[in-house]
């Protein structure tokens, strides 16, 4: 029986267990209903495999919801991201049963929720850019959450609330740490700047570049480059940039080991004496 899809970062499916939506589409011994947790951590890792020392495929942000399957009697739980789909292992820890729907989003790159209504007192939880919350009242400077902790006024935002430039928002992230996997201002890779930055907008996009380059906007010729607009994504083999203009981009990555800002041209340069092309170009809207 043939898989429906062969990738394993989209596909909730293993050989000795999958998603009971796929029964019939893919080979497994057993088929269990998922069910659905929320992230508490503000972020949260998700691994290739059950153990801390695995690779880091993507994270999960607090408020997002996921798809649980499997539960490990170390502490690990299997599932899929409701946001963007994506597959992968989870602290036990960082889940809990969804108590209320989130009203609120995160609308500063980072900031902190407090166990009261004062800045003095010890962080609860340091909340990145997009964490979602439950709002359940106003105290004073603070939005108070279902769990009881203030989170200053001017750092959240209605759910509806959108940035009107994505590209003003991954600029934002310029001198964080480069890190595989990342989503948040504590360390972030390529795709997961554009991911973010999109979202900010109220722009959904898959998490990975090559799906990214599959899924986004409309191709622009290669050889048009030096005609770059604000917005436009730039495409290697693993790597996405963002044009700032038609002269500059900003990206995540592991030359600078952080987000920054490049001349287009000595960037493209750059990255073919490494041994890989531009592949392609895509602009939004």
């Amino acid at each position: 029986m043939a898989d429906p899809s062969s990738d394993r970062r989209l596909t909730p499916a293993r050989p000795d267990l999958a998603a009971k939506h796929l029964e019939g589409q893919v080979t497994a011994a057993r088929f269990v209903e998922g069910e659905v947790f929320e992230v508490s951590y503000g972020v949260a890792p998700v691994r290739r495999e059950p153990f801390s020392g695995a690779m880091l495929e993507t994270e999960a942000l607090k408020g997002e919801r996921v798809t649980v399957y499997d539960r490990t009697e170390e502490g690990w739980a299997w599932g899929q991201l409701m946001t963007d789909g994506y597959v992968g292992w989870l602290p036990d820890l960082a889940l809990y049963r969804p108590a209320a729907e989130p009203t609120h989003k995160v609308t500063a790159l980072r900031t902190f929720a407090f166990h009261g209504p004062s800045i003095k007192l010890p962080p609860a939880e340091t909340l990145p850019l997009g964490a979602r919350l439950a709002i359940v009242r106003e105290d004073a400077s603070f939005m108070v959450t279902q769990d009881g902790w203030h989170v200053p006024r001017q750092h959240v935002a209605p759910l509806a609330f959108v940035e009107s430039d994505f590209v003003g928002v991954a600029e934002r992230f310029v001198g964080t740490p480069y890190l595989w996997g990342g989503r948040s201002s504590l360390g972030i890779d390529c795709s997961g700047l554009v991911q973010t930055a999109l979202a900010a907008c109220g722009i959904a996009a898959p998490r990975d570049s090559d799906m990214q380059e599959v899924a986004l906007g409309t191709s622009v010729p290669i050889a048009e480059q030096a005609a770059l607009k604000r917005g436009d994504l730039l495409f290697w083999k693993g790597h996405v940039a963002i044009a700032r203009d038609g002269a500059s981009i900003v990206h995540a990555n592991a030359y600078h080991m952080a987000t920054a800002i490049e001349p287009t041209q000595q960037a493209i340069a750059r990255i073919a004496a490494a041994g890989s092309a531009l592949t392609a170009i895509k602009r939004l809207g």
